[in-house]
């Protein structure tokens, strides 16, 4: 049975272990170098995997953004870099292999862990024997950063409604740094242990077996997807 809360119903389902496998080669193969021969297949089919899972999910402004950032700055690799010399040349090559190396990635990571609850991932590590050790502080991590993130953009409500935001970050950039820093350093503080002791208080440290209630297992999209991140893997190695 399916978590019957919000983050849980989605369009399309993905089981915790794929999405893990999805975001090790992605990280790996995109952040190898390699820019001539079979990469410049492999690369773009890795990429574009980020891409349908952000449209899967509904985000299409984000999805959009991604695309356009990733095909401009394989544009510049491709074809950029070998017509340029001197200063652009040096810019290209950094923004362009920035953008292809790290946007994937990072959106491959933004997408596991919005869409992934804990409950999702604490069962399927533990089908996998994962040691508790390993589950508490990554299922703290699931949470952590999503709560961060909210907390960021209440303080920057709040920065605005005093008139600290927009042109006032220019004229007082240490103000700016000090209302927005400081407040963001306590509520992490807070809220690490906030979420270590809701961990412990659900049972994950507990020498009894939890259960639980939500969807775990492969499917058809876990299978396809799996297929075709391991063949781009292999082609990468072995060609």
């Amino acid at each position: 049975m399916r978590e019957l809360t919000g983050a849980a119903v989605r369009r399309l389902w993905i089981d915790p272990r794929t999405k893990l496998l999805l975001l090790f080669i992605i990280n790996v193969v995109m952040m190898g170098g390699a820019i001539d021969g079979i990469a410049v297949v492999v690369r773009p089919v890795l990429a574009f995997i980020p891409f349908i899972l952000l449209l899967s999910e509904g985000k299409i402004k984000a999805a959009g953004i991604y695309f356009i950032l990733f095909a401009f700055s394989a544009f510049g690799e491709a074809y950029m870099v070998p017509r340029t010399t001197g200063l652009a040349n040096l810019l290209v090559i950094i923004v362009s292999g920035l953008v292809a190396r790290f946007m994937p990635c990072l959106v491959m990571g933004y997408y596991v862990v919005t869409t992934t609850t804990v409950s999702e991932f604490t069962a399927s590590m533990e089908r996998m024997h994962v040691t508790p050790k390993i589950i508490i502080p990554l299922s703290v991590m699931f949470r952590f950063f999503p709560t961060v993130m909210e907390e960021a953009h209440a303080i920057s409500d709040s920065m605005k409604m005093r008139g600290i935001g927009g042109s006032s970050v220019i004229k007082n950039p240490i103000k700016s740094l000090e209302y927005r820093v400081v407040p963001l350093i306590a509520c992490v503080v807070k809220i690490g242990e906030e979420l270590s002791a809701a961990a412990l208080t659900r049972g994950l440290g507990g020498p009894v077996k939890r259960t639980n209630i939500c969807r775990i297992g492969f499917g058809g999209w876990d299978i396809m997807l799996s297929i075709a991140a391991l063949s781009a893997a292999a082609c990468m190695m072995i060609l």
